[in-house]
């Protein structure tokens, strides 16, 4: 997911977006343990998706504040 995705959605779906991804993250590191995972890349792209996220987030918050 790009950056400029991001930056389209609300607060409320930032927030649901990113349990989302924290939930994914978790089920793809599941997969891992049991080798059963195929794409070895998954983890690292959700964890920098996540990274994207809370960094919206917190821009955001910024934005609001001053």
């Amino acid at each position: 997911m790009k950056a400029s995705e991001i930056r389209e959605l609300r607060a409320e779906e930032l927030e649901d977006k990113l349990g989302d991804m924290q939930k994914q993250l978790f089920a793809i590191r599941s997969q891992a343990v049991t080798e059963k995972l195929e794409n070895t890349n998954a983890v690292k792209n959700v964890k920098r998706d996540i990274a994207r996220i809370k960094t919206i987030i917190r821009e955001n918050e910024f934005k609001k504040g001053h």
